[in-house]
């Protein structure tokens, strides 16, 4: 007996995020985010999706410039245009997520290109509750490695 054809399509890779919990704002960051790659606005609806749990619908996403590809000036989160606000000033190991209601969560990025263990620990280390380390203080004391992709701020 023979089947039909099967297609085999690869599974979108999961967000990889982790937050402090809700509670009075500690340290430099509200959490981690990993993301798969330097492409900015592929990366950024799925994490705008599950931030408007916290933030309720979200207004703007600033980044670093050096530190991803070219960005657009708007990316689409269910329906709804999200700013994309980048500065050469931001801190290249962040991102800040505005909601509409002000409310803004500043999260660790872990390089796309950090091993499992120490991409792991990075994020754990930024969510954890009293953790008010710098994100670059997180990122050396998970031992993360900045491969070439990362480029460097001037």
């Amino acid at each position: 007996m023979t089947s039909g054809p099967h297609s085999h399509s690869n599974p979108a890779p999961s967000l990889r995020l982790r937050l402090k919990p809700k509670g009075p704002v500690t340290g430099y960051v509200d959490g981690g985010w990993w993301p798969h790659s330097r492409d900015l606005a592929a990366e950024l609806p799925e994490l705008a999706a599950v931030l408007s749990v916290r933030l309720g619908p979200i207004q703007r996403i600033a980044y670093a410039m050096d530190t991803w590809e070219t960005a657009p000036n708007r990316v689409d989160v269910d329906g709804r245009h999200v700013r994309m606000e980048g500065f050469r000033s931001q801190d290249r190991d962040t991102v800040a997520v505005t909601g509409l209601n002000g409310q803004r969560l500043s999260l660790l990025v872990v390089p796309p290109d950090a091993g499992d263990t120490a991409g792991h620990d990075a994020m754990m280390a930024a969510a954890h509750r009293d953790n008010a380390d710098s994100p670059s203080s997180i990122l050396r004391g998970a031992r993360v490695r900045r491969g070439a992709a990362t480029s460097s701020t001037p």
